[in-house]
């Protein structure tokens, strides 16, 4: 660069050299948008205060500003913006208004949103996110190409990728790119509301998280609400220091051509007048900005020929839901917030559930339901997780898929197996739930080994846990929920035996003052549900104390009620408890593995609540508070159940017989064959 400003033969030289460092940027600037989430639609509009608040921040958010990063207030919404380290503050100005504008589009009166594109990112809440880090929600996107050399040990450059990440966190901007010595090229940065701690802490998790799902691809980015990584084979971002690494050398060569010395040369030597100098400047300025457009453009578009999977955006998410107002009204479902639980959803994206489950192994698969398997996984950070994967070929999937995500998500017990989070990519849809250890109820109750597992505080425990958890389903969460298919494959154990209810996918909310509702398509499992419901399709909350009745009285007899009994003529559990209740036997009815391990009185007591839970009227079974109380309390008298209801060997018939594959989980769907909407 100096060989060229000594080179005083040639003045239009050294203008054309101003030029280009001036004036080869200035083709026109368009943001890439890469991906947008927002919440589920409010009540606000935009006379409203919360509307004009929303308008005040976005208004705030797209002020010009001289730096690359910052937050503003508004009435109690925050929000913040944050360009790329290496872009200058005209692009960032305009990433940003672009974004402001785009946000209101795409998350129309929405009280929080997050939009990324590759040159900025604007967010804003109306809950306080400044100074937190926040990983979730998170979006993954990687090249479709594979290396040539897959197991070369630097090949995705994490270990140097680690380093930069620890750099940044101190430097001043939080930002730091770099060529990764012959891998290709890597960006971190975190927004300056953050720590340095929080900074490292933010970037090390998206690492570790990115570590073996993108392992082998030549390229791919992570984005969060706090920090972001990119890895890409090629140079895309600025070689700059700075944003403003353009404009000092401009000023120097001006000042170095406006200079007494240098100003008298040029015009001797080359006999031109100032006029003639500024014709000359602006010829070459216009001719160099028409020749840098054109090369961006060609350069563009063999960056996105070679790149395809670039221009992917936000479908990554969300394909082949149906038509595009069906997708888009599921997005703003599943983003939903509720007062229960204020987490908003996770999303995995389907390339780490596949390494999660190394790539859907049988050797992971831990049963078949009606809507699909499910596998044992394990995340980058250790976590087990099973893997609800519902079959492309089940016509009813998308209705219990989005029925699951929405009620689960307002839900948040400890007696409530926990949902982790979905995929929603093309054609797939998953469900990710915390891992239970100890599989499900049934896979331990019936098996003639492994029941000997369950002694009698276990079973307690297990009881008194469900029974909560239909408390908390039918009278103390917000919603009134009626779950539809308790039974005991769909009752999970964690590690200490502590009972969670799972399957929400036919689960049903009722309004505030709703007592029952009715259906043409009956759902659930023959020899659980309640008469009314499997033959008139009239369920209530009574329909899920019936059920919880057949599952006391298989806990207290370790045997299944569906099925042939052949004890005193018995063509089922339940018509065996009844006989030989009327007859003063009912101790036989007690598990043999159960005998010395509990006080008969007790064990009998049990049995008398399963009883009044199954009686065939409706109105006389008690609720779900009273049964917690009954099994909580010695002292209470129990009333003397009536007859329980009794189906014909071969029902149901017309009502619409489901079933399932009962492998040992809980998170499996069952399937009604009766196609009829409710």
């Amino acid at each position: 660069m100096f060989c060229f400003l000594n080179y005083r033969s040639s003045p239009v030289s050294l203008l054309l050299l101003i030029s280009i460092f001036g004036l080869s940027r200035s083709h026109h600037f368009e943001p890439r948008y890469r991906f947008h989430i927002c919440s589920a639609p409010s009540n606000i509009t935009t006379n409203s205060n919360l509307g004009s608040d929303l308008i005040g921040i976005l208004g705030s958010l797209s002020e010009a500003s001289s730096d690359s990063f910052y937050n503003r207030t508004f009435n109690g919404m925050y929000g913040l913006v944050l360009c790329r380290g290496d872009i200058s503050n005209d692009y960032c100005h305009s990433c940003v208004s672009t974004a402001s504008r785009d946000v209101r589009d795409r998350c129309p009166l929405r009280v929080n949103a997050t939009i990324w594109y590759d040159e900025c990112m604007l967010r804003y809440s109306d809950k306080n996110f400044l100074g937190t880090v926040e990983i979730s929600p998170r979006f993954l996107m990687g090249d479709s190409g594979n290396q040539t050399s897959p197991d070369d040990s630097n090949i995705d450059g994490s270990a140097l990728l680690s380093q930069m990440a620890s750099e940044a966190s101190v430097l001043p901007m939080m930002y730091k790119a770099n060529k990764l010595h012959g891998t290709g090229y890597g960006l971190v940065q975190c927004t300056r509301d953050l720590n340095s701690s929080a900074c490292c802490k933010c970037l090390m998790a998206l690492l570790e998280e990115i570590g073996q799902v993108y392992k082998g691809r030549v390229g791919w980015r992570i984005l969060s609400p706090s920090c972001s990584i990119t890895y890409e084979k090629y140079l895309f971002y600025s070689l700059s220091a700075s944003p403003q690494g353009d404009s000092n050398l401009i000023i120097f060569l001006f000042r170095l051509l406006n200079s007494s010395t240098s100003y008298n040369f040029i015009l001797n030597q080359a006999g031109l007048s100032a006029k003639v100098i500024a014709v000359i400047i602006i010829s070459t300025v216009a001719a160099v900005a028409f020749l840098a457009s054109l090369l961006y453009c060609l350069l563009l578009s063999k960056k996105r020929r070679q790149h395809p999977e670039m221009d992917t955006g936000e479908q990554v998410l969300l394909q082949n839901l149906g038509d595009a107002k069906s997708a888009e009204l599921m997005k703003q479902d599943l983003h939903s917030r509720d007062g229960d639980n204020d987490e908003e959803m996770h999303y995995f994206s389907f390339i780490t559930l596949q390494a999660a489950t190394n790539n859907f192994a049988d050797a992971n698969r831990l049963g078949e339901g009606g809507f699909g398997p499910v596998f044992k996984g394990k995340l980058m950070n250790g976590e087990e997780i099973a893997v609800k994967r519902l079959s492309v070929k089940s016509s009813q999937g998308h209705d219990e898929f989005k029925n699951e995500v929405m009620v689960i998500m307002k839900l948040q017990h400890k007696n409530l197996v926990k949902l982790l989070g979905c995929c929603l990519e093309g054609e797939e849809k998953l469900l990710v739930y915390e891992y239970m250890a100890n599989t499900s109820l049934d896979a331990l109750l019936f098996d003639p080994v492994k029941c000997k597992q369950l002694d009698w505080l276990k079973r307690n425990n297990i009881i008194n846990g469900v029974a909560k958890g239909i408390l908390y389903l039918h009278e103390d969460s917000r919603l009134k929920i009626v779950h539809r298919d308790l039974k005991a494959s769909n009752v999970l154990l964690d590690d200490e035996m502590n009972a969670k209810i799972s399957d929400f996918g036919t689960a049903r909310i009722f309004g505030g003052k709703q007592v029952e509702a009715s259906t043409n398509r009956v759902v659930g499992t023959f020899g659980y549900m309640a008469p009314e419901y499997a033959m008139e399709g009239v369920f209530s909350v009574k329909s899920d104390v019936y059920s919880f009745g057949i599952l006391m009285l298989e806990v207290i007899s370790g045997r299944k009620n569906s099925g042939f009994f052949k004890v005193d003529n018995a063509q089922s559990l339940l018509s065996q408890a009844w006989q030989l209740w009327k007859e003063g036997r009912e101790e036989e009815m007690v598990d043999p593995n159960l005998v010395g391990d509990c006080s008969l009185s007790e064990a009998l007591r049990w049995i008398q609540i399963g009883l009044l839970c199954v009686q065939e009227d409706p109105n006389i079974r008690p609720t779900m508070s009273m049964v917690v109380l009954m099994l909580g309390s010695k002292s209470i008298p129990l009333p003397q159940p009536s007859k329980p209801p009794f189906f014909p060997i071969g029902f149901p018939a017309s009502a619409g017989q489901s079933s399932t594959t009962l492998l040992g989980t809980g998170y499996l769907s069952t399937q009604s064959s009766t196609t009829a909407s409710i």
